[in-house]
């Protein structure tokens, strides 16, 4: 890819000389004036995949955009140290003579898409680069197929779903073949069958010029990794094989990181257990550990004697060109039920769900809120009873500050004076933002936007909530804060509907599961019954927790690593 004359290091010897070295990085911003990292180095050699995860704020991002230059460049800021590509100084580079060369795939996806099918967009980084017509072409086709979208070439991207949206996203940055590609959670909205797929494929895509450097939250596709680096407090913590450091389990908490399933297990038995599932099932087979008899009993879901608050019959929807997003889909919800809607990327979960707060009209069957059809209700009643959490929550924020947004909810809905200010205090101090509520809502990081958009839906106190995705770009303790938030919630008399792609969520906080494949709903149930399903869940490319599938595979009524510890034996 190297032009004649070109300054940097391509021939990478057998002495394994890093391409990419990054020493002593300091940064901080000018507004508002803090510290982002302080003193980062490490090397990056051809081929490897390196993993970076840290607690919200750690530096992760930040190390990302100085790498590709647009920190300080486009963000201003005081930076010092060196990032250096082969020959090539990045630390304060052009941000445009970098393209081509250190690509990104941004956290915020969706601000990468702008044209008006997929072939395009996925053309368009190379066109600008002038790269040949059948170059171009071929380049298109190859990575379409990588990320699993061919079907989809003539698509407008407006109308996929999150998951294939940020699949478009990463295949419009492979296409123009960089040295470097950095990727702020590339993960994140992806199903978890799509999510070990993508990282199959980009095991596949790395060559000996290309360095993959990819900032994660999730620990399962961490492990596919040649190294993992640990950040907090905009440092560097830790930097090793993955397999190694996950078995650390003080150490991903005290960085604000989930910690593996069965690292955590072993730890409650006191011994090491291998980080499979075949492996760990194997390891406790051994040890002839006899399971215990479980405290709960399968496929019943606890009895609610509440009214139904939302039915769905016999819903159907098809979008422009032909594509059946949803497939005689009925359904009945109970008041206070806590609900997983689950499915594989562009399965009709956020359509389906649409439909149930009026955002979508049925053009087949119908939706009934409290026993009225919601085509007859007020929209600014349905609004108020069903609320909805976008999973981009950009789409619902547009106030001059955090507490303006809060309000605007309850101010349209006639609170005035000291019982307005008492809601948007009470809101922002149950989403964790008070400190915040006089900053410009497009200044937060994701995970605060997030916040602020689901306080923005609490702030009108709903019967009914509906939240897609919500702890997208959350770390792990703002994920349990908010999950333990929706826990309250239902606790008050709240119906909960959450739209997930993460297994744990799922396992840990709901009771009954909708699971949706091809705009059918082929399950509706007890989650037990669902996880003792194997064909079912990889039908519909869902993957239950690793001590979840430990349980099942020994046969213990478990979903839990606490549940599971305690079948095994452990002590609490």
């Amino acid at each position: 890819m190297s032009a004649p004359g070109d300054s940097r290091a391509d021939g990478v010897g057998s002495d394994g000389t890093a391409r990419l070295v990054v020493r002593d990085l300091t940064c901080r911003y000018a507004d508002p004036s803090v510290d982002a990292l302080a003193g980062v180095s490490l090397t990056a050699a051809p081929g490897e995949l390196i993993a970076i995860m840290g607690e919200t704020g750690a530096g992760k991002s930040t190390l990302l955009r100085c790498i590709n230059a647009l920190v300080p460049s486009l963000a201003p800021a005081e930076c010092g140290g060196e990032i250096r590509l082969g020959a090539l100084a990045l630390l304060g580079a052009e941000v445009g003579a970098l393209a081509g060369r250190v690509a990104m795939v941004f956290q915020d996806f969706e601000a990468q898409l702008f044209c008006t099918n997929v072939r395009l967009e996925v053309a368009f980084g190379p066109g600008q680069l002038g790269v040949p017509p059948a170059e171009i072409a071929a380049r298109v086709e190859r990575t379409l197929a990588l990320v699993d979208l061919t079907a989809l070439v003539g698509r407008d991207p407006s109308t996929l779903s999150g998951g294939q949206k940020q699949r478009l996203a990463i295949a419009s940055i492979l296409a123009m073949e960089p040295d470097v590609l950095l990727l702020d959670e590339p993960a994140t909205d992806l199903d978890p069958v799509s999510r070990r797929e993508l990282y199959a494929a980009l095991e596949g895509v790395r060559s000996e010029r290309l360095v993959l450097l990819a900032v994660e939250h999730e620990i399962d596709p961490v492990v596919r990794a040649d190294r993992l680096i640990l950040m907090k407090g905009g440092r560097v913590v830790a930097d090793g094989p993955p397999a190694t450091l996950v078995r650390d389990v003080d150490l991903f908490l005290a960085c604000g990181v989930r910690p593996h399933d069965l690292a955590v297990l072993g730890r409650r038995l006191g011994f090491e257990l291998p980080l499979d599932v075949d492996g760990a099932v194997a390891a406790l087979r051994a040890r002839g550990l006899p399971p215990m008899p479980s405290s709960r009993a399968p496929g019943a879901l606890p009895a609610n004697a509440a009214p139904p608050i939302l039915t769905a019959q016999a819903l159907s929807c098809t979008y422009e060109g032909g594509t059946r997003a949803l497939r005689d889909v009925s359904l009945t919800i109970g008041a206070g039920e806590f609900i997983a809607l689950i499915g594989q990327n562009g399965s009709g979960k956020t359509t389906l769900a649409k439909h149930l707060n009026g955002l979508l009209q049925a053009e087949q069957g119908e939706v009934r809120f409290a026993g009225t059809d919601l085509r007859t209700l007020p929209l600014e009643r349905v609004a108020r009873e069903v609320g909805y959490v976008f999973q981009n929550p950009d789409h619902q924020l547009f106030a001059a500050t955090v507490a303006d947004e809060v309000a605007f909810g309850p101010r349209n809905f006639g609170l005035t004076d000291d019982a307005l200010a008492a809601r948007v205090d009470e809101t922002l101090a149950a989403v964790g933002l008070t400190a915040e509520r006089d900053e410009d809502p497009f200044l937060l990081r994701k995970g605060e936007r997030q916040r602020l958009a689901v306080a923005t839906v609490l702030a009108m106190a709903p019967r009914v909530l509906i939240l897609d995705e919500p702890t997208t770009g959350l770390d792990y303790p703002q994920q349990r804060g908010m999950l333990e938030l929706l826990v309250r919630l239902r606790a008050a008399g709240t119906t909960v509907i959450v739209i997930t792609h993460s297994p744990w969520v799922v396992v840990e906080y709901a009771e009954r599961a909708l699971l949706m494949r091809e705009g059918a709903l082929v399950f509706d149930g007890p989650l037990d019954t669902l996880l003792g399903d194997e064909a079912l869940l990889r039908s519909a490319a869902f993957e239950a927790p690793p001590a979840a599938r430990v349980a099942y595979a020994l046969g213990i009524q478990a979903r839990t690593v606490d549940e599971l510890a305690q079948a095994l034996g452990a002590e609490r």
